[in-house]
């Protein structure tokens, strides 16, 4: 019998060594609440939660009317965490997808309020390029393209491009710090981004889209060491 508490930690745990021990193989059927309960020592309504912890670890599936079932033996692994070990030329690929694609929403979308913060954001990057320390630079600079993705107005895009960020970060930092780049980036730059909100701007999305491809694509070259 498992102890009083955390009960659905404990419940999920000991289920999940079951499953892993080969107890219920992927594809088998776990028993029913009644009796996972009565062996586990615990109420139903604990049992459920611990069903519902393992199937959002992507253990367990639920399937109307037949059952919950064994899918997975080991967790899936979350977006963070791939994140986390992924090389940043991989991360920059990714962002390149979602950022091309977002540069002409955002043409299509965009607002007055998003232009406004379009314009500090510029205006505070071209200020950051040759003021500021690297961090406030690479802040500045991601922070420009954070207004252009949500100026796409579509949340979902918004939060994956949030996700990339830390390892985006990270892996400028170290562009920055091994490549003169801020001192390529001091015309390049500006003219690109300036490109891309006057692309915003007016609402034209072939341009959005060349202008980021092109610069994402310098940088990117720059992480493969090009």
């Amino acid at each position: 019998m498992l102890r009083p508490s955390p009960l659905v930690e404990q419940a999920a745990a000991h289920l999940r060594e079951q499953i892993t021990a080969g107890v219920w193989p992927v594809g088998a059927k776990l028993p029913g609440e009644t009796t996972l309960a009565r062996e586990l020592g615990v109420g139903r309504s604990t049992v459920r939660e611990a069903i519902r912890a393992l199937t959002g670890a992507g253990l367990l599936r639920t399937r109307q009317g037949a059952g919950v079932f064994v899918v997975a033996t080991e967790p899936a692994e979350d977006l963070r965490a791939r994140l986390r070990r992924a090389s940043v030329v991989d991360v920059y690929e990714i962002r390149m997808m979602i950022e091309v694609r977002a540069a002409e929403l955002a043409a299509e979308r965009r607002t007055d309020e998003d232009l406004a913060v379009l314009d500090a954001a510029l205006a505070a990057r071209n200020r950051a390029v040759a003021e500021a320390s690297d961090e406030v630079f690479v802040d500045a600079d991601i922070a420009l393209h954070v207004a252009a993705v949500t100026a796409a107005h579509n949340p979902l895009l918004a939060d994956l491009f949030a996700e990339f960020v830390p390892v985006l970060r990270a892996g400028l930092l170290d562009l920055v710090r091994l490549v003169d780049a801020r001192a390529a980036d001091a015309e390049h730059g500006r003219a690109a981004h300036a490109g891309l909100v006057r692309a915003i701007r007016d609402r034209d999305p072939g341009a959005a889209r060349a202008v980021i491809d092109a610069e994402l694509r310098q940088t990117l070259a720059y992480l493969q060491g090009g």
